[in-house]
């Protein structure tokens, strides 16, 4: 993935039809899975966060019309490469009894 802050922004304009400035934030995957972009505009200005995982890749959901809407956690796992279709508990219930 080539594109920096520009092409990502025109991108979200032509492709998705939408205004990179309304404080939306978009994130890309890269070809191999690996490498994540996220694209964001505050009041302040535009932030480009970059991220590659060492190993694993990134677990990415179905997009419908070029579009998937993440929850906070659900963005902060992709972000780690969890799996967030399956997260584990690191704990169990307690069994009634």
């Amino acid at each position: 993935m080539r594109r920096g802050m520009n092409g990502l922004a025109l991108q979200v304009q032509q492709a998705l039809g939408r205004d990179p400035h309304g404080g939306d934030l978009y994130v890309f995957r890269g070809r191999r899975g690996d490498l994540v972009k996220c694209l964001w505009h505050d009041d302040a200005g535009m932030s480009l966060y970059v991220k590659r995982l060492e190993r694993g890749r990134f677990v990415w959901p179905q997009a419908k019309e070029g579009v998937v809407s993440l929850t906070p956690a659900t963005l902060s796992m992709l972000l780690e490469g969890i799996d967030w279709r399956n997260p584990q508990r690191t704990w169990r219930p307690e069994m009634a009894g």
